[in-house]
């Protein structure tokens, strides 16, 4: 789908390419990196590691998606500049296009149904994990907080994480 490189002059607009074999971690969670990945090839499982109070009989981590060719990831950390969220490990191998914050603004000023593609994309992000979280909320009354609906769109201009702005208890 996005499989043509580009690349600048000064090196900063230059998207490059990188295989990775079936295990291999492409990006771990916590690192601090402005990296964004496009697949071009093969399939690539994000995950989360469970926090310090799981249960022994939960696996350690927790899938959130299984990703193939076409789909992205590592956006956050390249539009946000914050800590990778999650990890990205090669499954059966695979082939990303690796792009900077640089190669992005090549890529969106030759390229712009790039950018609405992208946007349509995390548009879609956006609203399954909206019905994700009214499908929990609704599973767990107990656990909801009063505040709920502000979970979803904060009003007040902050982006905080729903765990430090709405604690909801501990398990």
């Amino acid at each position: 789908m996005y499989n043509r490189p580009l690349s600048s002059s000064n090196g900063h607009g230059t998207e490059q390419v990188r295989a990775y074999a079936d295990g291999e971690l492409i990006c771990r969670e916590g690192e601090s990196s402005t990296e964004m990945f496009v697949l071009r090839s093969g399939s690539v499982r994000i995950f989360k590691a469970r926090g310090p109070s799981a249960r022994s009989s939960q696996p350690p981590e927790i899938e959130l998606a299984v990703l193939h060719k076409g789909d992205f990831f590592g956006e956050m950390s390249l539009l946000e500049g914050l800590p990778r969220d999650a990890s990205a490990q090669a499954v059966g191998g695979a082939e990303v296009l690796v792009m900077t914050p640089g190669a992005l603004l090549v890529r969106l000023r030759r390229d712009p149904t790039f950018a609405f593609e992208l946007l349509q994309r995390l548009s879609g992000r956006v609203r399954s994990l909206n019905a994700r979280l009214i499908a929990a909320m609704a599973a767990h009354e107990e656990l909801r907080p009063s505040n709920a609906e502000a979970l979803l769109y904060p009003t007040d201009g902050s982006a905080e994480p729903a765990e430090k702005a709405a604690p909801v208890g501990s398990a």
